[in-house]
């Protein structure tokens, strides 16, 4: 591995220090492929890194592979996120990509085990859990949710994105709920409301 790979590849607060996997070895170097052989992503991709990656097994035998960013780099790679997509996915052509901030969550503070300060709202695990939901669908916007449960008392949510997007996400929907279970041990839908026509 090239120093230039190693160094794509930065371990935040709250990812496992170990030698890089495989599939974060082939991202990383994904990156700098692009770096160097795309000329307009260039200057964005330099300082751009990566905490860890992940494959995540999809219904009908397809993958997805999950890049967590560092929280603070997180804006850069929106700015550049649906090119970087798209030359990802010929890369890695029968896999979807999705990126994920490295968060981290914090315990509830207990009389026994209490903490120094009170713990930051966005570390909880419901706000945590919110913020994954958002940063799989970026660049679309969540329009609105509904938690079903069902008699047995298992959960689903639904989450509904803005349908102007519809074209461009349709295909890796599954691949979000897929990606969202294996994160969070949640069941969740992603739907484009249906827009009625107007006479």
């Amino acid at each position: 591995m090239s120093a230039q790979v190693a160094a794509k590849i930065v371990r935040s607060a709250n990812a496992a220090r170990k030698a890089p996997e495989p599939i974060e070895t082939d991202v990383a170097q994904a990156l700098v492929d692009l770096e160097n052989s795309v000329p307009e992503l260039k200057t964005e991709l330099r300082p751009l890194q990566i905490s860890a990656a992940k494959e995540v097994d999809v219904r009908g035998g397809k993958k997805a592979i999950v890049i967590f960013v560092p929280v603070p780099q997180l804006k850069a790679f929106h700015k550049v996120q649906q090119r970087l997509t798209r030359e990802l996915e010929k890369k890695f052509a029968d896999r979807h990509v999705v990126f994920v901030a490295q968060r981290r969550i914090l315990r509830k503070e207990t009389r026994n085990a209490r903490a120094g300060q009170k713990r930051p709202r966005n570390r909880t695990l419901t706000a945590v859990h919110e913020k994954i939901l958002e940063d799989l669908v970026f660049p679309t916007d969540i329009v609105g949710k509904r938690t079903r449960i069902a008699v047995d008392g298992s959960k689903l949510l639904k989450v509904f994105l803005d349908s102007k997007d519809a074209t461009s996400l349709e295909y890796k929907l599954d691949s979000f709920s897929s990606v969202y279970r294996r994160l969070t041990g949640k069941d969740v839908v992603f739907e484009f409301p249906v827009v009625a026509a107007t006479e």
